[in-house]
C-alpha cells in the first residue's frame, strides 16, 4: 500500500508522474502486466465471453494490485488539499524538490535499459527535446490556467479521466499536468475535496476505459521493444523537467531563468530528493535481482 500511496501522491502534483514512482521502486512492468490482463478481461466481458473473462482475471496479480489501488486512493483523498496548499505557498521550494525526484528517477531508469546503442540514445534525445519544446508552448500551470473549467459537464470528466490516466502510468508525464492543459485540474481536485461522488464516478469510468485501451499498446511495446521503449520513457522524464525548474516562480511557469530566490533551501531539497530516489531505486533493484536469483536457484520438480 505504501508504494500505491507514493504513486497517488505523485499523481496529485502537476508535473510529477505516478508512473515514475512505479519505475523507481521496481514495480512498473508488473503494474502494466496486471493492468493489461484486467483490460483484456473487460474486453471479453463486453463480448459476454465469461470463460475468457475468468481466464484473464486469473492473470491479474490481485495481491499486488488491490493494495496499490487502495494506497493511490488514500493518497489522493488525504493529500489533495495539503499539496495544493504547498504548491501555492512554496512554489519554488516544491519545484526544487520535484526536480530532484525526477532527476534521480532518470538515473535509476537508465539502469533498466539492458543495452544502450546509438539508436536508443537518439530516441531518448528526440523524445526529451520534443517534450521540452512542447511544454514550452504552455505558459504554465498558474491559477488562471487551473481555473479554466469552472463548471464542466459530466462528459468532460469522462474525457479528462480517459486522457489523464494514460499519462499517469507513463513515467515523466503527469496526469495532473494534462488535466491542467485540459482546463480540468481545479474541477477534478474540487470534486475530490467536495466529495462530489457523481463527477468522481464518471471520471473513474473514463480512467477505466482509457487504461483498458492504452495498457494494451504499452504492454506490447515493453514486451517487443523493451529497451527502445525505456529510452523513450527516460526522454519523457528528462523533457518534463522543464515544467519543474524552480525559477522563475516554480511550477507557475515553464519559463527558464537563473536562481533568484530561496536558492540554498531549494538546492538542498533537490539534492535530498535526488539522493533519496537513487538510494531507494538502487535498493529496489537489488531486491528484485536477489528475488530473481533465488527463484532461478530454487529446485524444480
Amino acid at each position: 500500500m505504501l508504494r500505491g500511496y507514493l504513486m497517488g501522491a505523485a499523481d496529485v502534483v502537476p508535473g510529477v508522474s505516478g508512473g515514475t514512482v512505479a519505475l523507481v521502486v521496481g514495480i512498473y512492468e508488473r503494474l502494466i502486466d496486471s493492468v493489461r490482463a484486467g483490460s483484456s478481461a473487460l474486453g471479453h466481458a463486453i463480448r459476454f465471453d465469461w470463460q475468457g473473462t475468468k481466464r484473464w482475471l486469473g492473470r491479474v496479480e490481485w495481491s499486488f494490485i488491490i493494495p496499490l489501488v487502495l494506497g493511490i486512493g488514500l493518497a489522493v483523498v488525504t493529500l489533495a488539499g495539503l499539496l495544493e496548499g504547498l504548491l501555492h505557498d512554496h512554489p519554488v521550494q516544491m519545484a526544487g524538490l520535484f526536480t530532484g525526484l525526477i532527476a534521480g528517477s532518470v538515473v535509476i531508469s537508465a539502469r533498466l535499459v539492458r543495452r544502450w546503442d546509438v539508436a536508443r540514445i537518439l530516441v531518448l534525445i528526440a523524445v526529451g527535446l520534443s517534450v521540452f519544446a512542447l511544454l514550452g508552448l504552455r505558459g504554465g500551470v498558474n491559477e488562471d490556467a487551473v481555473a479554466q473549467a469552472t463548471d464542466p459537464q459530466l462528459w468532460a470528466f469522462f474525457l479528462a479521466g480517459a486522457i489523464a490516466i494514460c499519462a499517469m502510468i507513463l513515467p515523466g508525464v503527469s496526469g495532473s499536468f494534462l488535466l491542467v492543459l485540459l482546463g480540468m485540474y481545479a474541477a477534478v481536485l474540487g470534486a475530490v475535496t467536495d466529495r462530489d461522488f457523481g463527477a468522481l464516478a464518471v471520471f473513474l469510468l473514463g480512467t477505466i476505459v482509457g487504461l483498458a485501451l492504452f495498457s494494451q499498446l504499452l504492454h506490447w511495446a515493453l514486451k517487443h521493444h523493451h529497451d527502445t521503449m525505456m529510452a523513450a520513457l527516460i526522454g519523457l522524464m528528462a523533457g518534463s523537467m522543464r515544467v519543474l525548474w524552480p525559477w522563475p516562480g516554480g511550477l507557475d511557469s515553464t519559463e527558464l531563468g537563473g536562481p533568484n530566490e530561496f536558492v540554498a533551501e531549494t538546492i538542498a531539497l533537490s539534492a535530498v530528493a535526488f539522493v533519496t530516489v537513487v538510494a531507494v531505486g538502487a535498493y529496489a533493484q537489488r531486491r528484485e535481482q536477489q528475488e530473481e536469483a533465488a527463484l532461478n536457484a530454487a529446485p524444480t520438480d
